[in-house]
């Protein structure tokens, strides 16, 4: 699969590493799935997700890649609603038991440093890609915080997923935006006779 840009020396190897980061490749899952859950979305609004996550052109989609990475994304999506980490990490051993190869190591052919991977093939196709990918860095992630790696937006009007990060006050919204919508609107129902509530962001 054509998604790391080339590294060309050892001394671009950090910035390599900063923009492949875990995280990032858990936000880059995050972004994809909001992309493919509208019915709407083209190949090409795929391909942009992809290149502004590192993905080198040409990053060549069909619509059937994107039915199938809709498919994908899909059970992605299950462990972003999961309600805890034993649920999360139930819903990933599925998802890696029935969707992932092998934990193996690829440089794709000297292109870009070593790294992990758990598609079968540096040539897998989009959908498995993105499974495996996705799996890679929300496993590190519930391994590393010890809670769900990801939730979706608690805004009713939002479907929206995002990641979770840090050790402070976890997040309920995707987006400020979101935040604030919810906040105007406890806001307005307060003042109709209820007490406000808060959207936390």
């Amino acid at each position: 699969m054509r998604y790391i840009r080339p590294v060309p020396s050892h001394s671009d190897t950090h910035d390599w590493s900063t923009r492949h980061s875990v995280l990032t490749m858990a936000r880059r899952t995050a972004a994809l799935i909001n992309a493919l859950t509208d019915e709407g979305s083209t190949p090409s609004d795929i391909a942009d997700v992809l290149r502004a996550y590192g993905e080198s052109d040409p990053v060549d989609l069909t619509p059937a890649d994107v039915t199938s990475m809709r498919t994908a994304a899909t059970h992605v999506r299950q462990v972003f609603t999961a309600p805890d980490a034993d649920a999360a990490a139930t819903t990933l051993n599925a998802l890696l038991r029935d969707h992932t190869g092998p934990l193996r190591l690829t440089s794709h052919n000297g292109t870009a440093p070593w790294h992990p991977h758990l598609d079968a093939t540096d040539d897998a196709p989009w959908a498995s890609w993105l499974l495996a990918s996705s799996c890679m860095a929300l496993t590190v992630l519930l391994w590393d915080h010890q809670r769900p790696p990801g939730r979706t937006c608690a805004s009713p009007t939002c479907r929206n997923v995002f990641i979770t990060q840090g050790s402070g006050q976890e997040r309920r919204y995707c987006s400020r935006r979101c935040a604030t919508r919810e906040r105007v609107a406890a806001h307005r129902r307060g003042r109709a006779g209820g007490a406000p509530q808060r959207a936390s962001e």
